[in-house]
């Protein structure tokens, strides 16, 4: 066992110092403002900077709540000051007797901590350590705040080395949490799936849909359904696949060239040696590879809009977009692109993650991202790792010389096939043969490990020094679901089986990997985030009372899919179940001007709380206009609502419907009411 580490203990950081102590203002959507007391600072010959924003003396209770970001930048420490609404953490703690702690963990450079990896979670305890000795002073009185760290994806990595390596917290919440073997293969099968299936994806969007078909596999040819059947198995939901109409693979564009660099052995194996994809000649590897030379005809080079930066805080700290802060954007006033003497060959390019790299000319050895292929006309968009891309196309001449390449993005599609790590992940068991071993070569070296331990700078052992409650979504396209149940085992399997008295893990149906309430999609789905903030109120709870939070969901895992009960009971945890119907069924088929009749039925799971809103969406609003009042049973536990609509024009729609619960029924509440949606299908004649 490693010794816990001690931030007081630590020389490092013996010298904390406040630049900025003032006070501010917070206002929350209802018109209440909230004073707090704004303190900004650091560590004297470190990289560490931090904030810290206390409430007033009456509102403290003792506590405080840390964020830490998935990718931290060199400001992360001023992230969250510009949030509003239910994505303001600051409001939050402000709100429920905590103060609010966030740091940069002593990044210098976005992703890139300092030469020691364990800069993030020794940073993240110093931080929270000094927090406690200002706190002593702001409120006047000795006393030792109680700490709860949390943070999802990435930042889930960062939580768990903060309670299992660290003496700073009394309990953590990990969230939408990877394991050890998520990176590059969560990203890299997703990837795989959507370009074999680039062109039917819309049909398996529509099966998955309220009133759809719910075969995703019909239509399909041989070689799309086991792409399909490959990306299910190993975790991608079959509900989550409308987020991959614009073939977004997430963060694997930035996560690739470490890939490369750690093992650039498999990006020459993989087009030459057989039991590769990229070997067979026959293949669609070999098929949707672009290795094209050509010759500049002309250029459209964009201006760029006019942008204010100074004083510009970076919000992108949320667990589906802090990645982004690694590709740098430029803001153009038109769409930039390059027209070659020669039209693209091919009917059906594949230009994903396709490179231009240019041979001659001033331009020599730049290299731009491809976004889309029209004609002999090939569009360019921001890319990792590629060079700027007005400042390079203002350098291109007619008749320089290009060559495009996708061969590794194509390459490191599979390479989870390639990665089959020990028999406990039962995700890989589709390529082991009957004695378990690998169906596939295999590379010398599972690079998941490392990637997962490099930015917090361990592994996770499930040692957890803190009480920990994990929240994790059941269509999480990004770290998918069955790797929170891994670590609920692995913390279980230390502590001789006993989880009872260190973990809960909570599933939260339709909601993605995202985080941030203002970005999601609520007419597909809706947010984790108001469950979040509940569970970090039952952290508190747990430790400080021993009130001990409701029990894990009940849950199976089935290969690479987690599968809960359709009842709220049956499913446990703290999210309301709703079920929708248009005319009594999920797909109602009317006549244009005809009346639809919807209902609803939405139960809390057993002393979650009371149902307290439920709002309808008829033909896209985002805002649920319409809002509806439940009929309530067992004592607000339990609700149904109707509603009714008449669509006056022909086509598809979906409608949906909103219920949000809370633990109290206080419709006031402005952070902890969680929410849950269904849709229905009506096709108007």
């Amino acid at each position: 066992m490693s010794e816990i580490y001690d931030a007081k203990k630590d020389p490092q950081f013996s010298k904390g110092f406040i630049d900025i102590d003032e006070m501010r203002t917070r206002t929350l959507e209802d018109g209440r403002e909230l004073p707090y007391r704004y303190m900004h600072g650091g560590f004297e010959g470190t990289d560490v900077k931090f904030s810290f924003c206390f409430p007033e003396k009456e509102a403290y209770e003792g506590r405080f709540y840390q964020y830490l970001s998935p990718f931290p930048g060199p400001d992360e420490e001023l992230a969250s000051l510009p949030m509003t609404g239910e994505d303001d953490k600051i409001a939050f703690c402000l709100t429920h007797g905590a103060y609010y702690v966030e740091s940069n963990m002593g990044s210098k450079a976005i992703f890139t901590n300092s030469d020691d990896n364990t800069m993030t979670h020794r940073s993240s305890a110093a931080s929270a350590e000094f927090s406690r000795e200002m706190a002593q002073k702001v409120y006047g009185y000795e006393h030792r705040p109680y700490g709860y760290v949390y943070g999802g994806s990435g930042g889930g990595y960062r939580t768990i080395a903060c309670i299992e390596n660290t003496n700073a917290f009394d309990g953590g919440a990990p969230y939408v949490i990877g394991s050890p073997y998520a990176i590059p293969n969560c990203q890299t099968t997703r990837a795989y799936a959507e370009r074999i299936l680039r062109h039917k994806i819309p049909q398996i969007i529509d099966a998955m849909d309220a009133g759809g078909s719910g075969d995703p596999y019909a239509g399909l040819n041989e070689e799309e359904a086991a792409a399909l059947r490959e990306a299910t198995l190993f975790g991608y939901p079959l509900k989550s696949w409308f987020c991959s109409a614009d073939l977004d693979d997430g963060a694997l564009p930035v996560l690739m060239p470490g890939v490369k660099m750690q093992d650039p052995e498999y990006f020459e194996d993989y087009w030459k040696v057989p039991g590769y994809l990229g070997a067979d000649p026959d293949g669609n590897a070999v098929r949707d590879r672009i290795r094209l030379d050509g010759k500049i005809a002309q250029v459209n080079v964009p201006g760029l809009k006019a942008q204010i930066l100074e004083g510009k805080i970076d919000t992108r700290n949320g667990v589906n977009d802090a990645w982004r802060k690694m590709i740098a954007s430029e803001e153009m006033d038109d769409e930039p692109w390059v027209e070659l003497e020669t039209e693209f060959p091919g009917k059906d390019p594949y230009v994903k993650g396709a490179v231009m790299i240019f041979l001659t000319g001033a331009a020599k050895g730049r290299r731009l991202q491809l976004g889309r292929i029209d004609g002999n006309r090939v569009y360019l968009t921001d890319g990792f790792g590629m060079d700027n891309i007005v400042e390079t196309l203002k350098m291109l001449s007619q008749g320089d010389e290009i060559h495009m390449d996708n061969s590794d993005y194509v390459a490191v599609q599979t390479y989870h096939r390639h990665q089959v790590p020990s028999c406990d992940y039962h995700a890989w068991d589709q390529f082991r043969d009957a004695e378990g071993n690998p169906l596939y070569p295999q590379q010398k070296v599972l690079l998941g490990p490392g990637f997962s331990s490099n930015g917090p700078g361990c592994k996770q052992n499930g040692l957890v020094q803190a009480k920990v409650l994990i929240v994790a979504a059941l269509m999480d396209e990004q770290a998918y679901p069955w790797q929170a149940d891994w670590y609920r085992r692995k913390i279980a399997s230390v502590h001789d089986g006993n989880e009872k008295d260190y973990c809960r893990l909570w599933y939260f149906d339709n909601v993605l990997h995202d985080d941030r309430a203002a970005s999601v999609d609520e007419l597909h789905v809706t947010t984790y985030a108001p469950g979040l903030k509940q569970a970090l109120v039952d952290l508190a709870a747990w430790v400080e009372k021993g009130i001990e939070p409701l029990p894990s969901s009940h849950y199976r895992v089935n290969v690479g899919s987690v599968e809960v009960p359709d009842l709220a009971d049956e499913r446990g945890g703290i999210q309301p179940v709703v079920c929708a119907a248009a005319n009594g069924g999920k797909c109602a088929r009317v006549k244009a001007g005809e009346c639809v009749q919807f209902t609803a039925e939405a139960e809390v799971p057993k002393d979650a709380g009371v149902l307290t809103y439920v709002e309808w969406s008829f033909e896209g609003e985002t805002d649920y206009p319409y809002k509806g009042e439940f009929e309530l049973t067992d004592g607000g536990k339990s609700g149904t609502t109707k509603a009714e609509h008449v669509f006056a024009k022909p086509g598809t729609y979906f409608a949906a419907v909103r219920v949000k619960s809370q633990r109290d029924g206080d419709k006031s509440e402005p952070f902890t009411q969680i929410k849950n949606v269904d849709r229905v299908r009506v096709v108007v004649e």
